[in-house]
């Protein structure tokens, strides 16, 4: 087992991957990073599915057994990613165990072409929990203004949820209102508190990457996005220290832990493993492709703490780039849209291959008929 990620899990961080393919499921490759590499979690989105679909020819068999079945295409995504995500908790079921539910976790995300549609994200929720069926799946949930009142609603269910898409800290507020509002719900529900988990996605990288493009100032590159999340965490232990939280804490529930998302780095010229190591603290989650999971694993420096110790200095860095013209408010209205746009380009595109699979399938079977 890689120390470095060792060092890294006993600092309270939870590793996670961010990516899924029936390559890794088939050829043990999951299960290896869960022994190996201390990962304990997985996320994925619409991209990694398309990704995995487009490359994928271990998705063959089951593509032509569905379009025999006369399946569309949407209940051609719907029962490929499902199956993947539920052998994947499979996998991920020891350390779900072992954690009492707070890792061993895997994510499916509802359809990005629902970001704005409230009821239609529950309905969405509801249906991949019970298809899972797995009682350590996460439902991704984007924290769009539509999907506020859905991640309520969905934990009211006592559907686990992590919601995704959180760039700012006013948004990142609204997501832990939301939360607190839903287990407020479970509770009124009947629902177990202490069996409901939720984490919420904050992203890191991208903030760099839209500020850095807005800046003159090289000085100031590269800061945004560690002094962003490290403010978001100094917003979550302000919201969890709150006497409406203390009520619910004493009925057995559980905070949502933060997770720090889009932790790849964009920039070649940054230390490729900085949106790790220097988001040490814990009770967070930290989910990373591959690549920047091995990056940690060769030359990671875990050193402690390295959030709190940095609220005035991450105050003081985005004061600083407020007085370079950079307008925060809108940087991060630009980050939601296209953080949605990407998805919803990339669930278009997987539809597309899909829908060349199951159409090739069918000219097959008309040939073999």
């Amino acid at each position: 087992m890689s120390d470095r990620l060792k060092q890294l899990s006993d600092a309270g961080v939870s590793i996670w991957l961010d990516d899924l393919s029936r390559e890794r499921l088939e050829t043990g490759n999951l299960a290896d990073l869960v022994k190996n590499s201390s990962v304990v979690g997985v996320t994925t989105n619409p991209s990694i599915f398309q990704a995995a679909l487009a490359d994928g020819e271990r998705y063959d068999d089951q593509v032509r057994a569905l379009a025999a079945d006369g399946a569309d295409v949407h209940r051609t995504i719907f029962e490929l990613t499902t199956t993947d995500v539920r052998a994947a908790c499979d996998v991920m079921r020891p350390a779900w165990e072992a954690t009492g539910g707070v890792d061993g976790r895997v994510s499916i995300e509802v359809s990005p072409d629902l970001a704005d549609d409230t009821e239609a994200t529950v309905a969405e929720a509801k249906r991949l929990w019970e298809a899972v069926d797995r009682p350590n799946v996460y439902i991704k949930i984007p924290a769009t203004p539509a999907g506020w009142p859905a991640i309520t609603a969905t934990l009211a269910e006592g559907i686990d949820v992590n919601v995704t898409l959180i760039f700012g800290l006013d948004q990142y507020r609204e997501v832990m209102e939301a939360f607190v509002a839903g287990l407020e719900q479970a509770q009124a529900n009947g629902h177990d508190l202490a069996k409901i988990h939720s984490v919420a996605s904050f992203f890191v990288s991208r903030v760099d990457t839209e500020i850095d493009n807005r800046l003159s100032d090289d000085s100031l590159k590269g800061r945004a996005g560690l002094a962003n999340a490290r403010l978001a965490y100094k917003a979550y232990e302000e919201f969890f220290a709150d006497g409406r939280w203390a009520d619910l804490e004493a009925a057995g529930a559980r905070r949502q832990r933060p997770l720090w998302a889009s932790t790849g780095v964009k920039n070649p010229e940054y230390d490729d493993t900085m949106y790790v190591v220097d988001l040490v603290v814990e009770n967070t989650v930290n989910t990373m492709p591959q690549k920047t999971l091995e990056a940690v694993a060769d030359h990671g420096e875990i050193r402690g703490d390295r959030v709190r110790p940095f609220y005035e200095d991450a105050a003081s860095t985005m004061a600083a780039l407020a007085e370079a013209g950079i307008d925060y408010d809108d940087v991060i209205d630009v980050l939601i849209r296209e953080g949605v746009e990407k998805f919803v380009k990339a669930w278009h595109e997987l539809t597309d291959t899909v829908r060349t699979s199951l159409e090739q399938a069918q000219e097959q079977e008309q040939a073999q008929a």
